[in-house]
């Protein structure tokens, strides 16, 4: 554990370039919280959690106090005590402990962030059109732009969707796989209207129909389907994803960095469902560009199948003073990126921050 010159976590509201639609409304910012950590050796290390609310049961207000009050303590106690207490954190802030986790990783020189050579991570391309013309242009675009996965969403209306989805797979006619994500927004019994109107044609899998605890109704949907199944909000560590194993609930398993807490555990839980005969899909579409390259790197060499990295695609301007790197439809890393905050960005979408000194255990320093 290096020594800690300073802990600093940023409370943001990061601005999309348009809002996106998921099935319990629009986002049209990201509620983020970065951790920096800063060691008396000169060394530091970043860490992200955006908070979205309707995905996971934390809330930006509660993660905020909850980061402050770990930051604090972590101080008084001369900063050497984090790793120790991550695990208590985590328990009721996965996000907000990952933050802090994968911090506290990166300034301790972590291999999982160690990108050898220039490597291209294949991403998802989001399809957002509903009318078929708009779907053809829409999806062209994306064609045209190196994407040879797209996702729809869906979870609004389950005979609409059906009919998006058919009016999608006539313009795809095999040139791309598409996955389908309803982010919770059915009941059981309309899971099961819409899986069973499915045509499997060019469909990899369809992606949490149910609410995240209600393994019941997902259960329901999966007999129906004639599509694999992939859950999400379902997973937040080893534990359910051998559920889904034991209950043969789903063929694939997304996780995501934000909800492990730390990339050490990530890439535990990634071996861990291909030896339980599932495959693992991996990235977050609501995170910042920091979030994104961390799961890219983990992608690099744990992951076959498009990411789901795309968060950063979204945000209006990076909180990174280099850009990631995106073409061909593809997240490029690059082997000597030197992941550094964008003060200016930082300042223009912060609504709050602090930082603690853990040589003045006592009386840190607030701004």
């Amino acid at each position: 554990m290096h020594d800690l010159e300073k802990i600093a976590v940023y409370r943001l509201e990061v601005p999309l370039a348009k809002p996106y639609r998921l099935s319990f409304g629009a986002v049209e910012h990201y509620d983020t919280i970065v951790v920096e950590l800063v060691g008396r050796d000169g060394g530091a290390g970043l860490g992200e959690a955006t908070v979205l609310t309707g995905y996971t049961d934390e809330t930006i207000d509660d993660s905020w106090r909850a980061a402050i009050q770990f930051a604090r303590e972590t101080a008084a106690g001369g900063g050497r005590s984090m790793r120790g207490t991550l695990p208590q954190l985590g328990e009721h802030y996965p996000f907000t402990a990952t933050a802090f986790g994968t911090a506290l990783e990166m300034l301790e020189g972590s291999p999982h962030l160690i990108v050898p050579r220039a490597t291209a991570i294949p991403l998802v391309g989001l399809l957002h059109a509903t009318d078929e013309d708009a779907i053809h242009a829409e999806f062209e675009d994306l064609l045209a732009a190196g994407y040879r996965t797209i996702k729809v969403k869906v979870g609004f209306d389950p005979a609409t969707d059906a009919r998006v989805i058919g009016t999608v797979q006539n313009v795809v006619k095999g040139r791309a796989a598409i996955r389908i994500d309803a982010n919770q927004g059915y009941s059981a019994e309309q899971g099961m209207a819409f899986a069973s109107a499915l045509d499997p044609r060019d469909i990899e899998l369809f992606e949490q129909p149910c609410a995240a605890g209600d393994w019941e109704s997902h259960l329901a949907v999966a007999r129906v389907a004639p599509v694999p199944l992939m859950l999400d909000e379902s997973i937040y560590g080893v534990a359910d994803i051998e559920k889904t194993a034991a209950l043969k609930a789903a063929a694939y398993v997304k996780v995501k960095l934000m909800k492990l807490g730390t990339l050490d555990a990530l890439a535990q839980a990634i071996d861990r469902i291909r030896a339980l005969g599932m495959r693992p899909v991996l990235g977050n579409g609501v995170a910042c560009d920091l979030g994104c390259w961390m799961e890219g790197c983990i992608a690099a060499k744990h992951i076959d199948n498009a990411g789901e990295m795309n968060g950063f695609l979204k945000a209006r301007a990076p909180l990174l003073t280099t850009e990631l790197a995106f073409s061909d439809g593809a997240l490029w890393l690059k082997p000597d990126f030197s992941p550094r905050l964008d003060a200016g960005n930082v300042k223009r979408y912060l609504i709050d921050s602090v930082v603690c000194e853990p040589r003045q255990a006592m009386t840190a320093r607030e701004t």
